[in-house]
C-alpha cells in the first residue's frame, strides 16, 4: 500500500488460542497476510513465548519486515514448564482474564495504527476489543467446518435433553450411539461423533460452558475464516450459509496457501513449541516409497502407560517400518517410556523422536500411512500429503473429524477402538499398508490432495476467497 498517497498501512493483530494446534495455522495465516502487504503483530501468551525461545532461540521470533511479536499473560500462575497447559484451566482463564491485557496492548500499538484484529475462534474477547475500537474483528476458527457446525448445535442438544448425560454409564451403555439426523449438512452422525465436551453429567462443566460461550458470541465477528476448502466440506458449508452467521471465508489448506504466497523473509519465524529433531527426514530419505507408518498423536493427547505399550507392540507386530513421535508428556502423569524389549526388536525398522516438522514428514514419499488423533491440522496435512489414516481421536472435535474420515464423506480413514489392543493396532496397520481397503483409502486421499492443491492455486476457490477476505473485510479502506 502506498502510504505516501494517503492510504493507511494495513495492520493486523493476530491472536491465536495459546495452544500448539491453534498457533500453527494462525502463523500460516499471518504470513500470508504479510505477503499481501499487511503489517503483522502476532500475540503469544507469555508462557508460550518462553517456550518458543527455548525451542528455537531468538532468531525464530526476530522482528523483520513489518512482522512483530507481542505477548499478554494467559492468567494462569507463572510457570516455566515445557508442556501443554491444562486445557480447561487455560480456556477458562483466557475467557475471563485476557480482555483487559489485550485491550491495553491494542491501545499502545500505534505505529502503524491497528486496522483489524484476527482472533482465534475461541478467543472472542479479542473481537470484543476490536469492536470497541470500531475496527474489523475476524474470528479464525481453526476447526473443521463440520466441527464448528457441531459446536453450533450444542445448545440444541441441551434443549432436546441429550446433554448433559444422565450419568457416565451412558458412555458405555450405548447412549452415545444415538443417531442425530436433524443437523443440516451432516449425515450419519451419532451423539458420540460430536465434540467430546458433551460427555459430561454436569450442566456447568467448564469445557461445555466455554464452548457454548464462545459459539454464542460468534455473531460479534465481522467475518469467519475457516481453514478448509469448498470441495472437502461442501455439504456442511452449504448448510452453514443458511444459518444467520457472519460471512464465511474458506481459505484452506493454509499450509498450501502459505507455501505459495508467504515471502522467504519470514522463513526463520517458527511456531512449534517443541524443538524439532532434525534426523527424522534424513531417516525417511533412506526408506522405500510408502513403506513407513507415521505415528503422532499431536500436542494435547495423553494416554495411559498401558495404552502406550499396546500401541508399541501393535506397531512391532505389524512388521512395518515406523516413525513414532512421543512427546515427553504423552503419558498421563508420567514420563513416556516404551518397553526395552520393543526397542530391541524394532531398532532396525523404527525411529522414535520427541517432535518433528509434521508437514514435511507427511509430504515425504516414504510415508504410507498415518496413525493420528484426528486433529484438524493433522487431518489437513494428511490430505495435502495424500496419506490415508488410522484414527484414534482424543477430545474436542477430533471425534467429528474421525467420523468424516472413516465414512464416505472423506473415505480415507479407519477408526481404532478407544480401548487400544495390540492385535487391533497390528491388523489395522497391515490393512492400511497392504490391504484392499488401504488401497481404496490411499486413492481417495490422493484425490483429495489434488483438489486441495487446485483450491489454493491462483484462481482456485480458497485463493479467490482469501482475496475477497482482504478486499471485503480487512483492508483499511473498508473500515468506514
Amino acid at each position: 500500500m502506498n502510504e505516501a498517497a494517503g492510504e493507511v498501512k494495513a495492520h493486523a493483530v493476530c491472536i491465536p488460542c495459546p495452544a500448539q494446534g491453534h498457533i500453527n495455522p494462525m502463523m500460516q495465516l499471518a504470513k500470508v497476510l504479510h505477503s499481501n502487504g499487511f503489517h503483522i503483530t502476532f500475540v503469544n501468551s507469555e508462557y508460550n513465548h518462553r517456550r518458543l525461545l527455548r525451542a528455537h532461540g531468538t532468531l525464530s521470533l526476530s522482528e523483520v519486515d513489518d512482522f512483530r511479536f507481542e505477548t499478554i499473560p494467559d492468567g494462569l500462575p507463572e510457570s516455566d514448564e515445557d508442556t501443554t497447559q491444562h486445557v480447561p484451566s487455560l480456556c477458562y482463564s483466557t475467557m475471563t482474564k485476557c480482555l483487559g491485557p489485550f485491550r491495553q496492548l491494542l491501545s499502545r500499538l500505534s505505529d502503524p495504527p491497528v486496522t483489524c484484529v484476527v482472533a482465534d475462534g475461541i478467543m472472542t474477547f479479542a473481537v470484543e476489543a476490536a469492536s470497541e475500537l470500531h475496527i474489523p474483528g475476524v474470528l479464525f476458527w481453526t476447526t473443521s467446518a463440520c466441527g464448528l457446525m457441531a459446536y453450533l448445535h450444542y445448545q440444541n442438544l441441551i434443549d432436546r435433553g441429550l446433554v448433559p448425560l444422565r450419568d457416565m454409564e451412558d458412555i458405555v451403555n450405548g447412549c452415545l450411539d444415538k443417531v442425530i439426523d436433524w443437523i443440516p449438512g451432516m449425515k450419519n452422525m451419532r451423539l458420540k461423533d460430536f465434540p467430546s465436551f458433551i460427555r459430561t453429567t454436569d450442566s456447568q462443566d467448564v469445557m461445555l460452558t466455554f464452548a457454548k460461550h464462545e459459539v454464542e458470541r460468534i455473531s460479534m465477528a465481522s467475518a469467519i475464516i475457516l481453514n478448509t476448502f469448498d470441495d472437502f466440506e461442501h455439504q456442511v458449508l452449504q448448510a452453514m450459509s443458511s444459518i444467520i452467521l457472519p460471512s464465511i471465508y474458506t481459505i484452506g489448506p493454509l499450509t498450501l496457501l502459505a507455501a505459495r504466497t508467504a515471502g522467504s523473509s519470514l522463513a526463520d519465524i517458527r511456531s512449534n513449541l517443541w524443538k524439532e529433531e532434525p534426523g527424522c527426514l534424513e531417516w525417511l530419505d533412506g526408506k522405500e516409497p510408502r513403506s513407513v507408518v507415521y505415528v503422532n498423536f499431536g500436542s494435547v493427547t495423553v494416554m495411559t502407560n498401558e495404552q502406550l505399550i499396546e500401541f508399541a507392540w501393535g506397531l512391532a507386530n505389524s512388521e512395518h517400518k515406523f516413525l513414532w513421535i512421543i512427546r515427553p508428556d504423552l503419558v498421563r502423569g508420567d514420563t513416556a517410556v516404551v518397553p526395552q524389549e520393543f526397542m530391541m526388536e524394532t531398532q532396525e525398522r523404527g525411529l522414535l523422536a520427541s517432535w518433528c516438522s509434521q508437514e514435511q514428514v507427511l509430504k515425504h514419499p516414504s510415508i504410507g500411512g498415518f496413525l493420528t488423533h484426528c486433529g484438524w491440522n493433522s487431518t489437513l496435512e494428511s490430505v495435502c500429503g495424500g496419506v490415508p489414516v488410522i484414527c484414534w481421536p482424543f477430545f474436542a472435535e477430533q471425534q467429528t473429524n474421525c467420523r468424516y474420515l472413516c465414512t464416505d464423506q472423506w473415505g480415507m480413514g479407519m477408526e481404532i477402538d478407544n480401548n487400544v489392543k495390540r492385535e487391533e493396532v497390528e491388523g489395522l496397520i497391515k490393512e492400511l499398508m497392504n490391504g484392499e481397503k488401504g488401497m481404496e483409502m490411499r486413492n481417495r486421499a490422493l484425490e483429495w490432495k489434488e483438489l486441495a492443491a487446485r483450491a489454493t492455486e491462483p484462481g482456485g476457490s480458497s485463493s479467490v476467497n482469501f482475496d475477497r477476505l482482504v478486499t471485503e473485510v480487512l483492508q483499511p479502506n473498508n473500515n468506514n
